[in-house]
């Protein structure tokens, strides 16, 4: 379905972006096509951010998209991943731009229209790496009591012998003053944890860690789906990681990535991202063409498959990233497909689907939400025109979108998704979106950080997202 936007309104003001190509393999490492994510011409017209859109959305303005100060002792700048929200903090990851180590950049957002930055850690812990994804939660276990971070590691080069990849620990219970915990290691064969997910359950903490072909690189030896127990954070030990060939649809001889299907199609699996409920009861994890695979993990240490999605023949699977709705009974994927002229499928770049979940045995598609640019595949293989990631506040659903910026989408009616917002800054590069319930947080691969507030006085008074 596509959607089109009211009149737009036009924002004051323009942003600081970053003129510096840097290269990074498509998620689809092993595939057929390898292109550069960030890397892109072909901008569209806008010179300036627009936000447009119906219902309460049309109140967003775009409070803050503050210039990001060059951190680093060799006053090179580096490009930007991830954003995620804690307690008033935001906490922005760093993509590979001029070799890395950018580290986690946070910023103190009392007053949101003007984010002041207040501290930058997991920067120079390990050399030729970087750190995309930062999760952050309060947690309470027999060895800690505070506010734990967590960060992706990856590795520029897996050559690289000074190098490794996993996930940092450190402690964020004083935003500014974070102080470095531990470290948990994967296979030096694989690239590191891509993305991951922080979650409480009693007394322990665990992490579920997506270790992007950990599965085919070291043939098998560790997993690319890991359990990890963090209740200690200076010493994190592997509880489980999961194996495809324990799935009755998955042949015995499947060695990582290459997965032989049902439909005919030699097809990619590999753990992309990860997250949980509410309740640490239950995981959802997105293994690309095998779809978001959903397992009971009451019992880290023994987790229950349950379910998963599945796709059409002709559709590229690409999991890309999920989120929950409709109190966890409703299941946002997103798809990010880069190659809309793979032989043998739909001629589209990636969409997002919704399922219904209340039987989490037998996912059911409800619906499939097209944006206006999935279709757009005149201007060659490209990042830009792909959903990348799913936040969900009530009964809206925000997607970071590349080049389309944020789209807000009305899920009232999960069967009928509606197209309500899109906010869109100048040469959009949008790779991650994060609602809290005093703003609305989109980062932007060339220019960082950007802060959304409702347009009604001061932002003090900002009492939600609706």
């Amino acid at each position: 379905m596509k959607n089109r936007l009211i009149p737009s309104l036009i924002l004051a003001g323009a942003l600081t972006v970053s003129s510096i190509p840097f290269n990074v393999l498509a998620h689809d490492e092993l595939g057929d096509v390898n292109i550069e994510k960030g890397e892109r011409t072909g901008y569209s017209e806008i010179s300036v951010p627009v936000m447009e859109g119906s219902k309460n959305l049309q109140f967003l303005y775009e409070a803050a998209a503050p210039e990001m100060k060059t951190v680093r002792a060799d006053g090179k700048q580096n490009s930007f991943a991830d954003v995620y929200s804690h307690k008033g903090y935001a906490y922005l990851g760093t993509h590979t731009q001029n070799g890395g180590n950018g580290g986690v950049r946070v910023f103190d957002l009392k007053d949101p229209a003007n984010p002041k930055e207040v501290a930058v850690f997991a920067n120079n812990d390990i050399p030729g790496t970087w750190q995309e994804k930062v999760i952050v939660k309060s947690i309470n276990t027999p060895s800690f009591k505070g506010d734990l971070a967590v960060v992706s590691v990856q590795q520029l080069n897996r050559n690289n012998p000074d190098s490794k990849g996993g996930f940092l620990l450190y402690d964020v219970t004083n935003p500014e003053t974070p102080k470095k915990l531990g470290f948990y290691e994967v296979t030096k064969k694989t690239s590191g944890t891509h993305e991951l997910y922080l979650t409480m359950q009693g007394n322990r903490a665990i992490v579920l860690a997506a270790n992007p072909y950990a599965d085919y690189y070291s043939h098998g030896e560790e997993k690319d789906f890991q359990i990890v127990d963090v209740s200690d954070p200076s010493n994190p030990e592997k509880l489980w990681e999961f194996d495809p060939r324990t799935l009755e649809e998955i042949p015995e001889d499947f060695n990582g990535y290459h997965w032989n299907s049902p439909d005919g199609k030699t097809r990619p699996v590999f753990n992309h991202s990860t997250m949980v409920d509410e309740t640490g009861k239950y995981a959802y994890v997105s293994m690309w063409d095998l779809g978001t695979v959903i397992f009971d993990i009451s019992n880290p240490k023994q987790p229950k498959y349950l379910g998963r999605t599945d796709f059409a023949s002709n559709q590229q699977g690409s999991a890309h990233s999920a989120a929950l709705a409709k109190g966890g009974n409703v299941l946002i994927e997103t798809r990010e497909v880069y190659n809309p002229t793979k032989q043998g499928y739909e001629q589209s770049y990636g969409y997002t689907r919704i399922f219904d979940i209340k039987d989490k045995t037998n996912p059911k598609l409800l619906s499939e939400f097209k944006t206006d640019l999935v279709d757009d595949i005149e201007n060659g293989v490209t990042f830009a025109n792909t959903v990348h990631d799913p936040k969900v506040h009530g009964n809206t659903l925000y997607l970071s979108h590349y080049a389309g910026g944020v789209y807000s989408v009305d899920i009232t009616d999960p069967a009928n998704p509606k197209q309500v917002g899109q906010y869109v800054p100048e040469k959009s590069d949008v790779w991650g979106v994060y609602v809290d319930r005093n703003y609305i947080l989109a980062s932007d691969i060339g220019s960082g950080l950007k802060v959304l507030l409702k347009n009604n006085g001061s932002s003090s008074e900002f009492q939600g997202v609706e």
